[in-house]
This record gives C-alpha cells, sequence and structure tokens, in this order.
C-alpha cells in the first residue's frame, strides 16, 4: 500500500512539458526507497512471525514481545515511505534548469 500511496503523489506531480530528467530520476528513488523498504519490512515480518508463532506454542508469555518485534519490523517500510516522500517532493523544486539541452 505504500507503493500505491508514493505512486498516486508522484503521478500528481509529472507534467509532461516541465518533466526533467533530475525529476525523472528523483522519482525512480524514491519509488525504489520505497519498494525495498517495504520488501526488507516484509521479508523481517515473516521471519519474526515465523518463529513467534512457533515460539508461542511453546511458550505463551512470549506473545507481547513477538507482537512488539513485528512492530519494529513495519517500522521499517514506514521509514522507507517517509524517505520516499521527501524525495519525491524535494525533486520538482531543485531540478529546474538542472539537465537542460545545450541547443
Amino acid at each position: 500500500i505504500y507503493g500505491l500511496i508514493t505512486a498516486v503523489i508522484i503521478n500528481g506531480k509529472m507534467e509532461a512539458a516541465t518533466y526533467s530528467q533530475y525529476s525523472g530520476y528523483a522519482h525512480l528513488g524514491a519509488g525504489l526507497t520505497v519498494g525495498m523498504s517495504s520488501l526488507a519490512a516484509g521479508l523481517a515480518i515473516g521471519i519474526v512471525g515465523d518463529a513467534g508463532v512457533r515460539a508461542n506454542a511453546q511458550q505463551p508469555r512470549l506473545f507481547v514481545g513477538m507482537i512488539l518485534i513485528l512492530i519494529f519490523a513495519e517500522a521499517l517500510g514506514l521509514y522507507g515511505l517517509i524517505v520516499g516522500l521527501v524525495v519525491a517532493s524535494t525533486a520538482e523544486g531543485k531540478g529546474k534548469g538542472l539537465c537542460s539541452s545545450y541547443a
């Protein structure tokens, strides 16, 4: 869902007449940041969830600790979303006239 949010925000900033290469690469970087951090968060949640369910079957007291670790793993994806939104929002102002043609 974080990727969808980022895609909608980037799509709202795209205009064919004023879209520079700098903005394109910044938006690509923003998308890759969100995608890779969400992938890492999903992998961490999968590993922790598997180990947590197995540990919970043996020792029910570990349930609260497992939930806390899952929340920390999800924070990785949220941090990636924040960084991606910052990169996407600053791409428009900083790229003006940076990659213009010589003609």
